[in-house]
């Protein structure tokens, strides 16, 4: 998968690097590339933002710059994504359905926002990832990375992604390792009885008591019931 980052931060990504983004990095499975906004501002200063019309607090990205950077990347396979709380909020369903492109496009916004005229001129999906405002699209946008790059073939197994939260539309159930007793607190006897169908029926009831505790808005898309 290939995946275009357009952004006046290029610094703020040092982070794709480490731990299982790094390796599908290095072993090509994932393909990033990295672009400033600024090296297409037609301003002497490398200006990428100005004051909006009709006043208001903090300034905007230019269409301009933005424009050119998105063109100087893009093809007819591209899906252009601009992480904003103004989108749709991101879920597990949504990062599989990403991982299914060949080529993402991630326009980073920054300051109060972009010019809205950029989304007439492309086709670009915004999505939010919660319900709060950050000063900029390099964090969200490392998030959905993050996320969906998980559902990509070869970055982790599949049976990681069969027995999670969400991946059945519940909250995953508590896990335990070693050492088994650790300052007076056990490990429920259940899990090291070897019997695998208490331990499945187990992990079932828990992880419907949890989503009932934390997130009982998910039983509403499930059948079960506690």
């Amino acid at each position: 998968m290939k995946i275009d980052i357009l952004t006046l931060f290029p610094e703020a990504f040092s982070a794709l690097d480490a731990s299982i983004i790094g390796r599908a990095k290095e072993n090509g499975i994932l393909e990033f590339n990295i672009v400033n906004i600024r090296d297409f501002s037609k301003d002497k200063h490398k200006k990428c933002d100005d004051y909006p019309f009709g006043g208001g607090a903090g300034m905007l990205m230019s269409v301009q710059p933005l424009f050119d950077a998105i063109n100087s990347v893009y093809d007819k396979n591209a899906k252009i994504i601009f992480p904003a709380p103004t989108g749709k909020v991101f879920t597990a369903k949504k990062a599989e359905e990403l991982s299914n492109n060949q080529h993402l496009i991630f326009v980073c916004g920054h300051y109060e926002g972009v010019d809205d005229r950029l989304f007439e001129l492309f086709d670009i999906e915004q999505i939010s990832i919660g319900d709060y405002v950050l000063t900029g699209g390099e964090l969200p946008t490392m998030v959905i990375i993050d996320s969906l790059a998980r559902f990509v073939d070869g970055v982790i197994t599949k049976e990681s992604l069969t027995d999670e939260s969400f991946s059945n539309g519940l909250l995953e159930y508590p896990q335990y390792t070693r050492p088994q007793s650790f300052m007076g607190l056990e490990v429920p006897e259940v899990l090291v009885s070897g019997n695998h169908q208490e331990v499945d029926k187990w992990r079932r009831e828990q992880s419907l008591t949890r989503t009932k505790e934390v997130r009982s808005d998910l039983l509403n898309n499930t059948q079960d019931n506690v």
